[in-house]
């Protein structure tokens, strides 16, 4: 059977030593994430990245998913990559890796949320042991709707429309020091740093 040809030549790009490490450390089919990121990057040079990956019990089964950030000059990458069960063959898996660009002017907001056990015993400049990391830039928001209530109590019904709220569908990393070790928790912080002064404007670096 004939391989279909590359839509690109993805060897010609190549991504900054630390990214490939991370993403060889997860060990999340590292050949295929790497190509889906180089693929979105193209030519622009990587300035910052993170790598998580998360593993989640579905039934009987155990799932991995990564999640990956890669910051241009211009624009944050977002890759995501799954797999799950052929159900057609019943023998193989199927991966699939989705990335999103998004431009850094575009990227509202960056919100770090730090947990802290035993506050009491905060040890200055620890930050903690675990921390979620927010990126948010609006582009998909989830409208909830609830039947309004009304508030009179002599109220016999009727048709008092619907209340509702639009939310953005933002990522949230959770990061923890006791489950993916102290380096895991600092490159995250540090990242976060990195985005948080390249948002709003073009950054060069």
């Amino acid at each position: 059977m004939a391989h279909m040809p590359a839509p690109a030549d993805l060897t010609a790009i190549s991504l900054p030593d630390a990214l490939m490490a991370d993403i060889e450390r997860a060990g999340y089919y590292p050949a295929l994430v790497a190509d889906v990121i180089k693929a979105a990057v193209g030519s622009e040079d990587v300035h910052g990245h993170l790598v998580h990956q998360e593993t989640t019990f579905d039934q009987d089964a155990v799932r991995r998913h990564i999640t990956v950030f890669a910051r241009t000059g211009t624009r944050l990458v977002v890759a995501h990559a799954d797999d799950f069960p052929d159900h057609f063959s019943g023998a193989h898996e199927v991966a699939t890796a989705t990335t999103e660009c998004i431009p850094l002017a575009s990227v509202r907001g960056v919100m770090l949320t730090h947990v802290v056990g035993d506050p009491s015993s905060y040890v200055p400049g620890s930050l903690g042991s675990e921390v979620t990391l927010t990126v948010g830039w609006g582009a998909v928001s989830r409208v909830d709707l609830l039947p309004a209530q009304c508030n009179d109590p002599d109220c016999e019904g009727g048709d008092h429309g619907y209340d509702g709220t639009i939310t953005s569908d933002d990522i949230a990393l959770r990061i923890s020091a006791q489950a993916e070790g102290r380096e895991a928790l600092d490159r995250a912080i540090e990242f976060a740093r990195d985005l948080s002064a390249s948002i709003g404007h073009r950054s060069p670096a």
